[in-house]
């Protein structure tokens, strides 16, 4: 997965595409290029007695161009980034920061493309892209831009419940100070701690009800299976954000109306 930190200091992960994934969905562009092709140049042959041989040699010159440059181009453009093979494959074009390409992205990957697709029949592009960490080709390094994921699974959200021999604690407990890092490595461990072995699950468990220990008092009851217990304490800490949003949002409709009878009755 790709880190982007952005301006605002906010991290984004973004998926890059698979080789695969790359391959397959270049594979339905040549094809729809090709095919488009071959359409074209049978209208072209049946008039090719009604037009000048020179002109037909600029006509065919102005096809090829089209199919394998300008259209391409045309497409990232006004699309930031698919085209037909990557829309059934669910990728994007971006550039390295993350954002959106633009039109000389676009033909920079267009006039490479011809090279290290069509001329060399892919193979140039696949050997660059089997030995690069995102999948880049050729017009993608020049570019600054790859493929990412532009289909990403739903995130399912994180079902977690204080156990009934600890909701006294629950009420009491002061977990104010929690670092926000720990208590995004006890939520990825609860969701996806089903997956792994029994002993390695609950190896981590009670690492991280150690590590959680330091931030929380009192403690539960000696003996609380370790899981209960980040179990019980995400979903107070869950609840507890819930609340003091909901107090902050309360407020600042409070005020908000204040402020518009203020300058009603002005």
């Amino acid at each position: 997965m790709s880190a982007i930190i952005t301006g605002e200091a906010v991290v984004l992960e973004l998926r890059p595409a698979s080789f695969a994934a790359r391959s397959v969905a270049t594979a339905i562009d040549v094809l729809t290029t090709v095919l488009v092709a071959f359409g074209l140049f049978f209208l072209l042959a049946s008039l090719d007695s009604a037009v000048d041989p020179t002109a037909m040699r600029a006509i065919i010159l102005s096809v090829v161009v089209g199919l394998l440059v300008i259209v391409p181009i045309t497409v990232e453009t006004l699309s930031r980034g698919k085209s037909l093979g990557k829309l059934v494959m669910g990728l994007r074009i971006v550039r390295d920061d993350g954002g959106s390409i633009r039109f000389r992205h676009a033909l920079v990957r267009a006039m490479l493309a011809v090279l290290e697709i069509y001329m060399t029949l892919g193979s140039v592009a696949c050997l660059v892209s089997l030995f690069n960490d995102k999948s880049k080709r050729l017009g993608d390094m020049l570019a600054g831009t790859y493929a990412i994921r532009d289909r990403a699974p739903k995130a399912t959200p994180l079902q977690v419940s204080v156990a009934p021999e600890l909701a006294q604690w629950a009420v009491l407990v002061d977990i104010g100070r929690l670092p926000d890092p720990l208590a995004r490595r006890i939520s990825v461990f609860l969701r996806q701690g089903s997956a792994m072995a029994g002993p390695s699950r609950f190896a981590m468990a009670v690492e991280l009800a150690g590590e959680a220990s330091a931030y929380v008092a009192p403690l539960p009851a000696p003996g609380t299976d370790p899981t209960v217990f980040l179990s019980a304490l995400i979903c107070e800490r869950r609840d507890r954000e819930h609340l003091r949003l909901s107090i902050g949002a309360d407020r600042a409709a409070s005020v908000r109306g204040q402020l518009a009878r203020h300058g009603v009755n002005s």
